[in-house]
C-alpha cells in the first residue's frame, strides 16, 4: 500500500522560507514520478512542481523561488520554498505516480494516482 506523508508546513512571514518533506512508502521511490500541488479553499488544486529521472519541472508562479529535490536513500522528496509570498498560502500535497520514460505531463493530476493528506503553509504579509 502506497503511503505519502507530508511535513514541514507552518506559518511564515512574507519573504521567509520553509522546507516541506514527503516521506513515501509502498512504492519503488527511486523511479517514481513525484509531484507537489497546492490548494486554497474554494480553488482548484494547482501544480507546483514535479520531478522524475530527467529532472524537476516547475509552475511559472514558483520558478526561481521553489526547488524540488529527492533523496532516494530516504524515500523522501523535498520542496524548498524561498521568497514566500502571501499568495503561496495553501495546503500543499505530495503526489506520486508510476515511472515514466516517455511523454509525461507533470502538471496533470491524472498522472498521480497516489496522494498525501497535505500540510498547511500560511504566509503572512
Amino acid at each position: 500500500q502506497v503511503r505519502l506523508v507530508e511535513s514541514g508546513g507552518g506559518l511564515v512571514q512574507a519573504g521567509g522560507s520553509l522546507r516541506l518533506s514527503c516521506a513515501a512508502s509502498g512504492l519503488t521511490f527511486s523511479t517514481a514520478t513525484m509531484g507537489w500541488f497546492r490548494q486554497d479553499p474554494g480553488k482548484e488544486r494547482e501544480f507546483v512542481g514535479g520531478i522524475r529521472w530527467s529532472g524537476p519541472y516547475y509552475a511559472d508562479s514558483v520558478k526561481g523561488r521553489f526547488t524540488i529535490s529527492r533523496d532516494n536513500s530516504k524515500n523522501t522528496m523535498y520542496l524548498q520554498m524561498n521568497g514566500l509570498k502571501a499568495e503561496d498560502t495553501a495546503a500543499y500535497y505530495c503526489a506520486a505516480g508510476a515511472a515514466r520514460v516517455g511523454d509525461w505531463n507533470p502538471t496533470a493530476r491524472q498522472e498521480y494516482p497516489y496522494w498525501g493528506q497535505g500540510t498547511q503553509v500560511t504566509v503572512s504579509s
